[in-house]
Formats: C-alpha cells, structure tokens, sequence
C-alpha cells in the first residue's frame, strides 16, 4: 500500500466502487480491492470501473487491485460485498487485516444460513476489531455522481461511530452517527423484502394506493422486527428505516424493486435467481425474516407472503387476497 494510504474498500461492485471514489475525492488515498485481475487492472488502468459503475471516471487517488497485502496498513476497512459472501470474504482476507483496523459493513440483509446479523457474523470472525454497519438510503451512482446523500453508520458505541462518521464523510456524502446496530440493521435488511413486495404491486398494476398502503403496513413490520432484537423505534424512523424504505420501494434504481416488479409480471423466482441473475439482498433475506418471525412470535404478514412466493407455496393472487381479507384491528 502506498505511503499514507488508510482506507482500503473490499468489493469492487457499484456501491465498493462509489464509497472508494467518496473518499478519493477528498484527496485522501484509498485502495479498492477486487478478485479478477484483469478487471481491477482494466480498472486500474482505464480510470472507470466500465461492469460495476460506468459513465464515472474514478479519481486518481484510488488504486484498484487484487493484492490483498495491500491492506495491511489499512486502519479502516470497508466490506463491500454482498450479505451472503462477507463470512467467507472476511475468513479470505483475515490474515492480511490488521487487528487495531476498523471494519464496516457495507452490505444489508441477514445471513440465510445462521440467521445471524452481519455484524454479528463480522463480530464471530474478526472479534478483536471494532466494528460498524453503513446503512441507509444511497444508490451507489448517486453517490458516485456527488449527489447529496445521507446515511447512517451504526458502530457498538457511539464514540466510535462518530469517529467513523466523522473519517469517511464527504462534502455531499454525510453520516449521521448511531449506536444502534439492531435497529439499523433491520431497516437495511427488511426494506429490501418489502421492496420485493411494492415492486410486486407495481408489476401487477395494483396501483400507488396499494403501494403506499404496503409501505406503510411494511414500516410497521420494522419495527415489530426490530424492538424484538433490541432496536430503538427512533432509529426506525430515520434514515436507516424509514428513509431507505422509501427509497428502496419507488425508485426503479432499486435491484429489490425491479425484482418484485418482474415477479408481478409473471416471471418465476428461480429464473430470477439463478446464477448471473442481477443480485437482489431481499430474496434471500425474506425467507430468514421469515422463519425469525414464526421462531419470535413475530407478526409479519407482508414478509411471510414474499417468502411463500419465492418459496412457490403461493401465487400473487393468493398472496394478495390472505393481506386483504385479514382481520380488521385498529392501527
């Protein structure tokens, strides 16, 4: 790594790619770490990222590579990569990170196998460093174009995500700090579920009124989700929750919603999910979340519903009729 270069990215997708150029931008070096070479080269070499972010030219303080010895002088690392791969790339680049470095979670979902937290994951794995979770509402071309932006880092207490907050904040990238994983972990993880089922709406042509009433009925699910795993309600409302869901359930940039408005339209989730398949968190969160709620208790209808159809167990239709003919009760 070269002299005076402290932030190091692992996963050279869109979102790796964009959080890198953020702090490329300020002058500060960072180093963006990929697995094929002739792509980082090509990265490295052309000044854009053409298969993950294209139309940006990346700034010249970034260095794209597959050396993973670069990132031992790293003191804060950010995991970019999606939910379901940061356990094995975490045992991948162990040895290569440093244990006094902070790392950040960068992806949102909940890991299928173990039904674990990413944090919690990254805490099993790499216990010795401090950890964090990035979350909230920003697309990576958003980000990546220096659009205004505002997220949340959550770490274990709050000094330390200030701190964070405070390293890897741009001029048009701002982080709001917290100390409630919980919270902001369902929030990144669940939106991309009830996305999937507003995107359904939409590919069904059910209309904004029944969007809203899912987004609505969605955010309710959150927080149910959440204060059962120690989540604060406030945290629910912000940025991470509530401001990602939004985001996540109307706009076409969202992976989740393009997927739920292929399902609407008549398209079979195995198709959708099968290898090479643009990825989308949200199908692999919705059958975890579910289980989850069924072990605790947990009232999580629209969430059920979007696992049953990806599971094959119930049509649109079906699941449709079951969230409209449920008992009446007061909201």
């Amino acid at each position: 790594m070269s002299e005076g270069t402290r932030i190091a990215v692992i996963g050279a997708g869109a979102f790796g790619t964009a959080l890198a150029t953020v702090v490329a931008r300020r002058g500060e070096p960072v180093i963006l770490l990929g697995r094929d070479s002739d792509r980082m080269e090509a990265v490295q070499q052309r000044r854009i990222n053409e298969l993950s972010l294209p139309g940006i030219t990346l700034p010249d303080g970034l260095a794209a590579t597959t050396d993973k010895a670069r990132l031992q002088s790293a003191d804060t690392i950010l995991l970019a990569v999606p939910a379901q791969a940061l356990r094995t790339a975490v045992r991948t680049y162990h040895d290569s990170i440093s244990e006094k470095a902070s790392l950040v979670i960068c992806a949102k979902g909940i890991e299928r196998e173990s039904g674990q937290f990413l944090a919690d994951v990254l805490g099993k794995e790499m216990p010795d460093n401090p950890a964090a979770v990035l979350s909230g509402p920003g697309f990576a071309a958003d980000i990546a174009r220096g659009l205004p932006t505002a997220m949340t880092l959550a770490g274990t207490d709050i000094s330390t995500a200030e701190a964070l907050a405070e390293r890897l904040s741009g001029s048009r990238f701002r982080l709001y700090a917290s100390d409630d994983l919980s919270g902001v972990q369902t929030g990144g993880a669940l939106k991309n579920v009830l996305a999937i089922a507003c995107g359904i709406v939409e590919g069904r042509g059910l209309g904004d009124s029944a969007r809203a009433a899912l987004i609505a009925r969605g955010l309710a699910e959150l927080m149910r989700f959440s204060a059962a795993h120690g989540g604060r309600a406030r945290t629910v409302s912000g940025l991470s929750g509530l401001g990602d869901l939004v985001l996540t359930a109307t706009s076409h940039q969202s992976r989740n919603l393009r997927f739920g408005i292929a399902l609407g339209k008549g398209q079979g989730p195995d198709a959708l999910m099968a290898p090479g398949a643009p990825l989308s968190e949200g199908a692999f969160t919705a059958t975890v979340a579910a289980r989850i709620s069924l072990e605790k208790r947990i009232d999580m209808p629209i969430t059920q519903e979007v696992a049953a159809i990806l599971r094959g167990d119930s049509s649109v239709e079906d699941a449709v009729e079951n969230l409209m003919t449920r008992p009446l009760k007061s909201e």
